[in-house]
């Protein structure tokens, strides 16, 4: 049992809505559609062929989660302003959580831009299917520019989701959500693959990026049960 202020069990009942939120997120905008992309690529049947019906579709998904995720951003962020008030180090954490808001907010507008224009997109896709970025930045440059900001302060809040459950992991004593900040951390390294590949070669881009489905359920569901978890053994002082 550890003694504690109330605080602390809001900001670890915020931390659970938001690693619930995450977690349904990663399913629909990352897991989802890494999965159609890759079934598409390299054995295409049925729905599951490279069109524009499948790249509307996955906008779409990308569309929903990137909406469930903004919502988990928004409770993780609520769960660091709590603990702050009682342990300053949540501040860093808070702040960057803001940033990954608006940073999701912009990818909702390059989502939505994928949608009502997504045959220009279509042949290039076809093509190298790990470079949807380069290929959006071909066609539609608002939504490309709109994608790389919106992809940067979104990492970024990734960053603070990272730095406050490390924290909270250890504050809490929960090797739970020490354990979801290591995951979130390898989670954010490979999302960085498909903004280096605008820039230089990376071999075998698809296959590392198909780690990025496992790390986004692993992150957030460890988080969960951390979570769920603390609240039990927490008793307000």
């Amino acid at each position: 049992m550890i003694q504690v202020r109330e605080l602390d069990q809001k900001g670890a009942g915020r931390i659970g809505l938001g690693a619930g939120l995450g977690l349904a997120g990663a399913i629909v905008a990352i897991v989802v559609p890494a999965i159609f992309l890759f079934i598409a690529a390299d054995h295409p049947i049925g729905f599951l062929t490279i069109d524009t019906t499948f790249i509307q579709v996955n906008s779409i998904l990308v569309l929903a989660g990137a909406i469930l995720l903004l919502l988990s951003l928004f409770f993780y962020r609520r769960s660091f302003s709590a603990l702050r008030r009682v342990d300053p180090r949540f501040y860093v954490a808070s702040v960057l959580c803001i940033l990954g808001s608006l940073g999701f907010l912009l990818l909702l507008v390059a989502a939505a831009i994928v949608v009502g224009d997504s045959s220009s997109l279509l042949a290039c896709v076809k093509g190298s299917p790990s470079h949807a970025l380069s290929c959006l930045e071909s066609g539609e440059p608002f939504g490309a520019v709109t994608s790389i900001l919106g992809f940067l302060l979104g990492w970024i809040g990734g960053v603070g989701i990272m730095i406050g459950l490390f924290i909270a992991g250890n504050r809490f004593r929960s090797g739970s959500l020490g354990a979801s900040a290591f995951f979130y951390g390898l989670l954010l390294i490979i999302l960085l693959i498909p903004l280096a590949s605008l820039f230089v070669s990376i071999p075998y881009d698809s296959y590392l990026l198909l780690l990025s489905p496992v790390f986004a359920l692993i992150a957030p569901g460890l988080a969960l049960g951390g979570a769920a978890a603390t609240r039990e053994r927490l008793v307000p002082v």
